[in-house]
């Protein structure tokens, strides 16, 4: 059993609090800017520490005067926004609990989170959001109020409330939040402590009903306070630095950035949604990012298509591809200047050619990004390195406040999730799972004994549920999930995970899911990506209006997937390696169910509707 840990730089005091940052801010240099609001097509404006600090207090005095007590858990569906950030600090200014929620959730789920929660009252983004509360509203009989903050407009006239709920500019200009002193404020903030709840993060879970996450202050401010002082310390003092936030904030990796940006003082901007984000990054122009690998591969594959329809241009590109990763690995072999003069010349001129416009398209200034939820593959982490964005890989979950474990900049180790974060320990069981133990590990699922006694032992461990292995250095390899482990009908064990990223990084590929419990062989199910598959007809010949559906057994298109598994089959052996795939007629998304909000695939829900479709795949073999 291996155990590595690094000793922690900061310890959060007891009396502290995450709502200090704002106050404190405000106090010693009121005309910082603490984030950018977007007001407008290209415009963002500055919010100071002292117009936050002031947006803030008026929200925690109307949420004060509204009967909101220290403890009460309040509820937030919104998607990515600078209110979702405001009514956070709000939240805990007055001494209550954020309970987020996916603004994708549905009727159901929203109706356990905020009946099992105990929520005396929520936010919604929009008419939508309030509509699917006031659906529920009458199985959550805590629940007293529902605050609107997108008020609808008809005929040009703002309509207050929708199914009862009061707006959120209402609310803060009322006449609650002037009955409410500065001192009593402050009483309610003082209330909580390190130790004190802070948020109820429910894991979206690929099996079973959502678990209430307990995260305390103390947490929060541990994981915070040691990355931004330790690993990620270059990330977050690069001279100005910012970064646009677009992973939802009901997650917990977005939430971490989002009180590191607080707490170091980068700027914080935010965007709704990543399908639009490619016009806000020229925009805000961040110096850093966050996000999951899905985001990158699509960034290297749009690149990648928009100049494939051109010989010589497809020669360029895979010329620069090729010369990024050697420079990016010559650096790991020998040094920053290890690289050779040809090459030193040859990268020159790509990034002239090439690597200037991909980093233009993300703002022009991007150094760094973290990135976390799936591995991002060395052959991309070398490429994007060598395009002059170094990407960091990072390790969490939910229940360690989001981050355990990072790589950092002069300390960067393509392939692993990095090294543990200071005052974190990790430890490999003897069946491979990782083990976890710090500060910023939850105390355990709210008001859910039986679920907490299953991931925390008796000595403080978290029993992570993933697999992975700890190289001599302390850097960490994740390889897969134990619940995910596939046994074949010749008793080999296979981790899907290993296999399926890898198939993830082709550009025509979306989502795929390993399948082979008690079969012959693996086999694989694959979705095609529809921007990637508009691109390959227009190559191919094939009609604009084709469906995966009617592809799915086109000779062309199954050779390229072909191309895609035998690449995946090279990081196994002869027996754990995909021997037949089928190409589904339907994407997994969010909305139609196989996808968590996190983006991980519901494997139960995929390999029940989809029984069929395996099955077809081994009645012929």
């Amino acid at each position: 059993m291996r155990e590595y840990s690094i000793p922690a730089l900061v310890d959060v005091p007891a009396a502290a609090s995450l709502a200090d940052v704002v106050f404190t801010r405000a106090a010693q240099d009121p005309h910082a800017v603490v984030m950018r609001r977007r007001t407008g097509a290209g415009r963002w404006d500055d919010v100071t520490a002292a117009q936050f600090r002031d947006e803030v207090a008026l929200l925690a005095k109307a949420l004060i005067a509204a009967g909101i007590e220290p403890g009460d858990r309040v509820a937030l569906m919104s998607r990515t926004r600078y209110e979702w950030t405001l009514i956070d600090y709000a939240i805990w200014a007055a001494g209550a609990v954020t309970v987020p929620i996916y603004e994708t959730s549905s009727a159901e789920q929203v109706e356990w989170i905020l009946g099992d929660s105990g929520a005396r009252a929520a936010f919604a983004e929009t008419a939508r959001h309030a509509e699917t509360i006031s659906e529920v509203r009458g199985h959550v009989p805590a629940l007293e109020h529902v605050w609107l903050i997108d008020a609808p407009v008809v005929d040009g006239t703002v309509v207050d409330g929708t199914g009862g709920a009061e707006t959120l500019a209402s609310l803060a200009a009322g006449s609650g939040a002037a009955s409410v002193t500065d001192d009593q404020l402050e009483q309610h903030r003082a209330a909580r402590k390190a130790a004190d709840l802070a948020t109820i993060i429910y894991t979206s879970g690929t099996t079973g009903r959502p678990k209430g996450c307990e995260i305390t202050h103390g947490n929060l401010l541990s994981d915070v306070r040691n990355a931004v002082q330790g690993a990620l310390m270059e990330v977050f003092e690069i001279g100005g630095s910012s970064t646009l936030l677009f992973m939802p904030l009901a997650h917990s990796f977005a939430r971490i950035i989002q009180v590191g940006c607080l707490e170091s003082g980068a700027i914080l901007g935010h965007w709704p949604d990543t399908a639009t984000v490619a016009r806000g990054l020229p925009e805000f122009q961040p110096t850093f990012l966050l996000a999951v690998p899905r985001v990158f591969e699509k960034v290297y594959n749009t690149a990648q298509q928009q100049v494939s329809e051109s010989k010589a241009r497809s020669r360029i590109f895979r010329a620069a591809v090729e010369t990024a990763i050697a420079w990016s690995t010559s650096r790991d072999a020998d040094g920053p200047g290890g690289a050779g003069q040809v090459l030193r010349l040859r990268h020159a001129l790509f990034d002239r050619l090439v690597y200037a416009k991909l980093r233009a398209a993300v703002g022009g200034k991007v150094a760094y990004a973290v990135s976390g939820g799936a591995p991002l593959g060395e052959r991309l982490g070398h490429f994007f390195r060598g395009a002059g964005i170094t990407i960091l890989e990072g390790y969490g979950m939910t229940e360690t406040s989001a981050a355990a474990t990072v790589n950092k900049p002069s300390r960067n180790k393509i392939g692993t999730v990095g090294l543990p974060l200071p005052g974190v320990a990790i430890k490999i069981a003897d069946d491979g799972e990782i083990l976890l133990r710090g500060p910023n590990v939850t105390p355990g699922y709210w008001r859910n004994e039986a679920a907490t006694a299953e991931v925390l032992d008796p000595e403080g461990w978290l029993l992570s549920g993933d697999l992975g292995r700890l190289d001599d250095e302390g850097f960490l390899r994740v390889t897969g999930r134990k619940k995910e482990i596939i046994v074949t009908a010749g008793g080999k064990n296979v981790a899907p995970a290993v296999l399926e990223d890898r198939l993830r990084a082709h550009p025509l590929i979306s989502q795929c899911l390993v399948v082979g419990d008690g079969r012959p062989y693996v086999a694989c199910l694959v979705t095609l990506d529809l921007e990637a598959l508009d691109f390959w007809k227009k190559q191919h010949g094939r009609p604009a209006d084709a469906t995966p559906a009617q592809l799915a057994d086109d000779p062309e298109l199954i050779a390229e997937i072909q191309l895609a598994v035998d690449d995946a089959n090279k990081a196994v052996s002869r027996a754990e390696s995909i021997r037949r795939f089928r190409i589904l007629s339907t994407d997994f998304t969010e909305d139609n169910g196989y996808l968590t909000p996190s983006l991980k695939v519901r494997r139960h829900v995929v390999t029940k509707d989809f029984a069929a479709e395996i099955e077809a795949i081994y009645a012929t073999h």
